[in-house]
């Protein structure tokens, strides 16, 4: 799954360290202090005076064959650090109600201005169901892994259902965890959270970010015939690069497959897919994974920037600059997706997307009655 890998920080005055009076504390935490010395600081993340022209900026974008210097983060994916009264009040409702977020999780960059409700003034958040801990481990995703994550919450689709509810939603975005432990890898869960949540609003729109269910028709039915509206699964990066990147149970063909299976099992949906750039794909191998995410019927797509989240991830081989990005969104106009979304922090779930979503299924509806 495509999850954004910025990480945010509150600040704090630092204090001044009384001497330590043993030897092995002081080297415990001289090596502390190295380690913050080495990552990034607070710097790299909080948002500067943009240019009006980012093809002005000078820095270093690529690193070339050998190097091992990290990149600096350039002042495009720069974000303002997340605060506000809706910030706490969201996060203390999932709290309460024992939900978990892709939003904190995968450490998004666009947390701040969900969650704080951002310029409309509307609170949003992507619900991750079935825990937090994933049983497979992708070199891009800061999500926890395990062999045997806890059990499945028999209340959270209900939780769910009642927490967005309270939002008032018209467009609600659920993902989850891989659950490679379970059976039907989670399908029933999925699906039965997607009916508790039109049970108790029959107006609203639900998109799901599904796991590939290790391919299985039967698991890939029940989310695709669970009243859902987007059935959406991230191919995350190009053929070649799939084996480095991903966990080795999830092929780039069977990304493909699944997504292809699920508009022959319901015509209806709407597929979506999602693509990282910056590890160090060509533009032809780009071009060629739009071009294969047509050929099985995906309408919509995303593209966005991968952002290390922490040294033990794959490092960032390139940023992309804001124009690379509003070509490739050209590029999907012209092989036939009906919305590409494509930015430096573009998401799987992107409010700007959720909205054409939204209008486009309402529309259909109209059509139907």
């Amino acid at each position: 799954m495509f999850r954004s890998s910025a990480r945010c920080f509150t600040v704090s005055k630092p204090y001044e360290l009384q001497r330590c009076k043993h030897t092995a504390t002081t080297s415990k935490l001289d090596e502390i202090r190295e380690k913050l010395r080495q990552g990034p600081t607070l710097a790299d993340f909080v948002s500067e005076d943009r240019p009006k022209n980012w093809d002005d900026y000078e820095g270093k974008l690529k690193r070339e064959q050998g190097e091992t210097e990290r990149l600096r983060l350039p002042p495009w994916l720069k974000t303002t650090i997340p605060t506000g009264s809706k910030f706490s009040e969201l996060k203390q409702q999932l709290r309460s109600l024992k939900l978990s977020t892709v939003c904190e999780e995968a450490r998004c960059p666009n947390i701040g201005e969900c969650w704080s409700g951002g310029k409309h003034g509307m609170s949003t958040a992507t619900i991750m169901l079935m825990g937090d801990t994933c049983t497979r481990g992708c070199m891009f995703c800061s999500v926890k892994t395990s062999r045997a994550p806890p059990p499945l919450d028999p209340e959270e689709p209900y939780n769910t259902a009642h927490a967005i509810k309270q939002w008032g939603l018209g467009y609600i975005v659920l993902t989850s965890v891989d659950r490679d432990d379970l059976p039907d890898g989670g399908s029933a869960h999925l699906a039965e959270t997607v009916r508790e949540i039109k049970q108790q609003n029959k107006e609203i729109l639900v998109e799901c970010l599904v796991p590939d269910f290790r391919g299985n028709r039967d698991s890939i039915a029940t989310v695709a015939n669970s009243s859902l509206d987007v059935f959406a699964h991230n191919i995350e990066t190009v053929e070649r690069l799939t084996p480095f990147v991903r966990d080795r149970r999830a092929g780039y063909r069977q990304t493909l497959k699944v997504l292809e299976t699920a508009k022959e099992i319901n015509p209806d949906l709407i597929t979506k897919s999602s693509i990282m750039l910056g590890l160090g794909e060509t533009d032809q191998q780009v071009e060629q994974t739009m071009k294969d995410l047509r050929a099985v019927g995906v309408d919509c797509l995303t593209l966005g920037q991968y952002m290390q989240p922490t040294k033990r991830h794959l490092r960032v081989q390139e940023y992309v600059t804001p124009a690379k990005f509003a070509e490739w969104e050209q590029r999907g106009t012209e092989l036939g997706f009906l919305y590409t979304a494509s930015g430096p922090l573009v998401r799987s779930s992107y409010r700007a997307g959720e909205l054409f979503i939204s209008s486009l299924l309402k529309d259909r509806k109209a059509k139907t009655a």
